[in-house]
């Protein structure tokens, strides 16, 4: 058994000793450290224990040859035998030659590495430590070392010590030392003032630190309950919450009651005296919906600005007038380039591409078998012919590559587009315009608020604005509803597509699809066999029984009959994590069944993820400096347990992810609905079961059904699928475009 998995996680346990003891022990080997909780794996010399021990636990960052002076209990862990599980701990500096040295040499303090640690040590023994801190020009005593590694030397060790006032500050007030890092890259070294004045700014400013964790520091610094900077925190963080669930806004009444439940009681006039405050210092907007249901609405400024600024750059874009020229040239080639692609345009198809051609903005929708694809394909030519410059790019990676295949150019992901750097931002935007003259965006519906702002900035006056995407489909991961929206205000030209053609109608993927967004039961073709069927639904609930369905189809049945390589061909898409057949479960078992763990293969376990060469993986987060975003897919090619590492391939390009990387990746045998977005498999297996129920939308088993190709097995029963199909309004969100672009457009009518 590797060192790497030995892990203890919640519920392992196999005995346990309740007793809490102390443990004084130097760190030898950082085994397993996740950078996002701050779990580790430690091997221990103790003195008062033989051998090296395990300790477990939250940790945040330790480094080889540290003191630690541990607080917790013994466990045995039913695969990994006896672990100390630690409760509390504090670090002290390593008091023995070697331990300075493995601490040193650990790659914590820059500019020292092994030999230089060894160095510092033979001149100057077990007071290095003390005159790094006191006399640290001493150092160039030493051989090898001078002025510039001596500042770096410097600077490294000041941050540490920075780091680790914060650590302890921090441990005082029962917050994770795991967010140190994180803490002090938002602060500096002011961190703990900044932190003792307004310990909310951490909700703010750090990420993965929320209201409820900044709230206990404020607690324990003695803030009073009532006080206004607890109460304006609070509502700020309601309105991130529901920004999470695509909220650009929220109604007055509703978000005070919210807050009012999350603080377990407070004044209605405490509650609007903190917003009032918040309203002042512009932290939010609050403005007169005026409809049935909102009176009030409240917006974090950033989502106001965003809202108010897609408005008015839509409006000033579509109103410089276009060429008509171009539309003319289109309007005449338009038969000859029938003649050259061998695709004769159905009378809306025509329609589509001239309007297409004809406006500043237009919007391409409709849903599968309508011929977006082809209409796009022509559009794309038709301006080519016209000369004019064309970008095409689409939200996410794999979309961007199904684009470029259908259109026969280059696309590129919009971050890409508008050279995206998380330093800097945008690259392209109103101070450094896209060179273009028309631009083409595929699967709109995924566009969020700020991404859609920030393609209009980048956009000239003169260029065209054209999207295309299924309305239909699941809204965006981020708040705003962009496509609904503008298909909405009817101030922006566009065509439904409602037509399905023939060799879509033979499709009972395609047929099914419109079925279920019609509200409509899936419906089988009783007179088609395998492996001439492309859609089948099998009836069954148990989550057990469910669970064994797919692997027996992921594995056996559907590679036999239709030929399908079970790894990179078919795709199970389920609407949670959690459960037996979540993601979590499921992966876990396909993994075992279709690349198990076999001699001289290697792996790395992270949590409860293990990687093996030949594992199919999804990247969960953007990483502009890999150039992988989130939802890419990718193989692993090899992996170095020792260091950690793994190489992954993503369509050709190998990366490498450090051991601080790898929770960036999560096994793909089986993801969530919402992470196909923008992708296309030839087979999908869907499980739809009432255990799922809070997750069971229309459209989410809409959005299933359109990722495959040319394969669709809906496992569920029909009180799921109908509670799915019942479920039509679940995803309102809170959103003003439309009524912000009617007002505005109708001031002066433009068509």
């Amino acid at each position: 058994m590797s060192e790497q998995q030995q892990m203890a996680l919640p519920g392992d346990e196999a005995g346990s000793e309740t007793l809490q003891v102390a443990l004084r022990a130097e760190v030898r080997q950082v085994v397993y450290s996740n950078a996002e909780n701050g779990y580790c794996v430690l091997r221990a010399a103790s003195a008062s224990e033989p051998g090296l021990v395990t300790a477990v636990g939250i940790l945040g960052q330790v480094t080889p040859g540290e003191m630690l002076e541990l607080s917790g209990r013994w466990i045995v862990h039913s695969k990994f035998g006896r672990q100390f599980e630690v409760t509390s701990f504090r670090q002290t500096y390593p008091a023995t030659e070697h331990g300075i040295v493995r601490y040193l040499s650990s790659g914590l303090i820059k500019g020292v590495g092994p030999k230089t640690a060894e160095a510092l040590v033979a001149t100057f023994g077990t007071a290095v430590l003390d005159i790094i801190e006191s006399e640290p020009e001493r150092l160039l005593e030493v051989d090898g070392i001078g002025k510039k590694t001596l500042e770096r030397i410097r600077e490294s060790w000041g941050t540490q010590r920075d780091i680790r006032t914060l650590m302890l500050f921090l441990q005082s007030h029962d917050v994770p030392t795991t967010y140190a890092a994180r803490i002090y890259k938002a602060f500096g070294a002011e961190a703990v003032e900044r932190l003792k004045e307004n310990p909310y700014e951490l909700a703010y400013l750090v990420r993965g630190i929320g209201f409820r964790t900044a709230d206990v520091m404020a607690m324990k610094l003695g803030l009073p309950p009532d006080s206004q900077v607890r109460l304006e925190a609070a509502i700020v963080y309601a309105l991130f919450s529901m920004s999470e669930k695509g909220h650009l806004f929220f109604p007055e009444d509703k978000l005070l009651d919210q807050v009012d439940r999350m603080l377990e009681g407070m004044e209605s006039a405490k509650l609007r005296q903190a917003l009032a405050g918040l309203l002042e210092r512009k932290r939010v907007v609050v403005e007169e919906i005026g409809t049935a249901d909102v009176q009030r609405g409240v917006y974090l400024q950033h989502f106001y600005r965003w809202e108010q600024e897609t408005a008015s750059r839509l409006y000033n874009l579509v109103s410089h007038p276009a060429p008509t020229a171009t539309l003319e040239k289109v309007e005449r080639g338009l038969p000859e380039l029938e003649a050259e692609t061998g695709i004769k345009l159905s009378h809306e198809q025509r329609e589509a591409v001239l309007g297409a051609v004809a406006n500043k903005a237009f919007i391409i929708t409709g849903g599968p078998g309508t011929g977006k694809t082809t209409i796009t394909r022509m559009v794309v030519r038709s301006l080519k012919k016209a000369g004019l410059k064309i970008k095409l790019a689409a939200p996410t990676g794999r979309a961007a590559k199904r684009l470029s295949e259908a259109s026969g150019e280059s696309a590129s992901t919009l971050h890409r587009l508008l050279q995206y750097s998380p330093e800097q931002g945008f690259s392209i935007n109103e101070d450094s315009k896209l060179k273009a003259e028309a631009v083409i965006i595929d699967e709109a519906s995924m566009l969020d608020a700020q991404l859609f702002v920030s393609v209009l900035r980048a956009l000239p006056l003169t260029c065209r604005l054209i999207l295309v995407g299924d309305v239909n489909q699941l809204p965006s991961v981020g708040p705003g509803n962009i496509l609904s929206d503008l298909l909405a205000s009817q101030v922006v030209p566009s065509m439904c597509l409602t037509r399905i053609y023939r060799q879509a109608q033979e499709s009972w993927i395609v047929t099914n699809a419109h079925r279920v967004n019609d509200g409509q039961f899936p419906g089988e073709d009783s007179k088609a066999v395998p492996p001439k069927k492309d859609f089948f639904w099998v009836r069954q609930d148990e989550p057990a029984r469910v669970q064994a369905l797919i692997l027996q189809l992921v594995c056996e049945r559907i590679p036999e009959i239709y030929g399908l390589d079970p790894k990179r061909d078919i795709q199970v898409l389920t609407p949670m994590h959690k459960g037996e057949v979540g993601t979590q479960a499921l992966n876990t078992m396909l993994q075992e069944r279709l690349n198990p763990l076999r001699p001289g293969m290697q792996e790395i376990v992270r949590g409860r993820t293990t990687f093996r060469p030949g594992d199919r993986v999804l990247q969960l987060r953007n990483n502009y400096e890999k150039e992988i975003y989130n939802g890419d897919l990718g193989w692993v090619t090899s992996v170095d347990p020792e260091a950690g590492e793994a190489l992954v391939d993503f369509e050709g390009r190998g990366v490498a992810f450090e051991a601080a990387d790898l929770d960036e990746l999560t096994l793909a045998y089986a993801v969530s609905v919402h992470k196909s977005q923008g992708s296309e498999y030839p087979a999908v297996v869907v499980p739809m079961v009432t255990q799922h129920y809070i997750m069971l939308q229309r459209n989410l088993l809409y959005t299933a059904l359109t990722r495959a190709r040319e394969l669709a097995v809906l496992i569920g029963s029909d009180k799921a699928v109908g509670i799915a199909l019942r479920a039509n309004d679940a995803e309102k969100r809170y959103t003003h475009l439309k009524v912000r672009l009617q007002e505005l457009f109708n001031q002066t009518q433009l068509f």
